[in-house]
């Protein structure tokens, strides 16, 4: 391997979980961003160098070596980026972050948990769990653990690695996972993929690339056929109260006692009885059996099973309370969901949570080709608020698509309040609404107004 990394792309979340993996391994860390961010500067603070001017000649000279710096760069920097360009035409080896992901993989006991939702709770409570076992794990995540404040564990002498694998651009099949957990199917990036078949197939061929002698964990009910080697072991797993499906694990007789969520494990040879999650949200049942089956596989003691789920403290903007009740004038919460099926749960939660509760929805879709192809889903989904507020699209990677907007979803909405608001009028309006919950939803930017909407909610009147 070679001593020197450049990461071009360098202040992405799941960038720098490997920049400090290697800064932490003795590896020299340069890189580009196009803005600086908190995480960036938290990375220099850490020993990386990164820059922010697309100019090759701010390159270290350290980093211009092509038998000694190896170049890894996201799906997300543009293909005329001119630092990437430099690199491309300088004979350096340049490799997406998920290769380098599957280097680690190849060289461990990758733990991978993939699904088109769910996945980053899955993954955070795994490594949760592993990381308070004495097996231990290194941990690459696609959010902030809040009980470390980090998208990374480290230990070194571990043979277990953890890891989110993300399909978008099917980015998961450099991966060799000695165990792999599949959360869910539901389409996504059909601007990548073109329809709901390929992306099954996506999944079918990341369960080829399990490593002989491992295990594949795939949610009960989903229809893509495994195409695993024979000496793959495939189970079944299912956390969902209301899901009569049969799974191999499964999680039952959920309950909430006050804010304390208890459940019920079973699985081959496995009872646990009266298991605490930390974070009491019933949809997050089905992400601790997924966690609980696979730390159990790697030989975890069922003690620090129960730890680590009783411990678990979420991942950010999963589900994450800004305001608590009592805190304020009313209850603040944020969460990524950002697919009909992810956000009809997170309503469904807060539903049962909250019962009788006035709740007003902020819904930013995030861009205009999973607009165009689910706004009925979208709509559907959102209706079970009872008061939703729809700005403009955010485009990250597209360009505009004639006739999608964020009123191709409100028109739809049915027995919700309704109503589009710009973003730059979101806090506003928040002033001026009457609710008992607010919930920001999406993978767009919303998470930038927390802030200023914490401290409206929190003002004494």
């Amino acid at each position: 391997m070679k001593r020197n990394l450049y990461f071009v792309g360098a202040g992405g979340i799941g960038m720098a979980n490997l920049e400090r993996y290697f800064l932490a391994q003795g590896y020299s860390v340069a890189g580009y961003d196009r803005v600086e961010s908190d995480l960036s500067k938290a990375l220099v603070k850490e020993g990386a160098h990164i820059i922010y001017v697309d100019d090759p000649a701010l390159i270290p000279e350290q980093m211009r070596n092509p038998e000694s710096t190896l170049v890894v760069y996201t799906p997300a920097v543009p293909a005329d980026n001119r630092i990437l360009t430099y690199f491309r035409t300088g004979g350096f080896e340049v490799i997406k972050r998920a290769a380098l992901l599957g280097l680690i993989t190849r060289g461990s006991k990758g733990m991978c948990v993939a699904g088109s939702h769910g996945k980053t709770t899955t993954c955070s409570m795994l490594a949760n769990i592993m990381r308070l076992s004495p097996q231990g794990c290194n941990a690459f995540l696609g959010g902030v653990l809040r009980n470390t404040g980090s998208n990374l564990v480290l230990c070194k002498d571990s043979e277990f690695s953890v890891i989110e694998a993300d399909e978008y651009d099917r980015s998961f099949h450099h991966l060799r996972p000695w165990l792999a957990v599949i959360t869910s199917t539901d389409p996504d990036h059909l601007d990548i993929y073109g329809d709901a078949e390929h992306y099954t197939e996506a999944f079918e061929i990341f369960t080829s690339l399990i490593q002989p002698g491992g295990y594949l964990l795939r949610h009960a009910g989903l229809t893509l056929q495994p195409r695993c080697g024979e000496s793959v072991t495939c189970y079944t797993y299912n956390g969902k109260a209301d899901c009569r499906v049969p799974a191999d694990w499964r999680g039952d007789n959920i309950r909430l006692q006050g804010d304390r969520l208890l459940f019920d494990l079973h699985g081959p040879d496995v009872e646990l009885t009266d298991v605490e999650l930390g974070t009491p949200i019933e949809i997050n049942v089905d992400n601790a059996v997924a966690a609980s089956a696979a730390a159990l596989l790697a030989g975890v003691p069922e003690s620090a099973v129960r730890q680590g789920l009783a411990t678990f403290g979420g991942a950010k903007r999963r589900f994450e309370f800004h305001v608590r009740p009592g805190q304020g004038r009313a209850i603040l919460i944020d969460d990524y969901a950002h697919s009909p099926n992810e956000i009809r749960a997170s309503i469904a939660s807060v539903r049962r949570l909250f019962p009788g509760h006035r709740l007003t929805v902020i819904f930013q879709p995030h861009l205009y080709t999973r607009t165009r192809d689910f706004a009925s889903d979208f709509a559907d989904a959102l209706s079970g608020a009872d008061h939703v507020i729809l700005p403009e699209i955010y485009p990250a990677r597209e360009l505009p698509i004639e006739g999608v907007d964020s009123g191709l979803i409100l028109r739809q909405i049915k027995n919700a309040e309704k109503e589009l608001c710009p973003r730059a009028d979101l806090v506003d309006k928040v002033k001026n609404s009457n609710f008992d919950i607010l919930m920001t939803l999406g993978a767009a930017d919303l998470d930038r107004l927390l802030p200023e909407l914490t401290e409206i909610l929190t003002q004494r009147y």
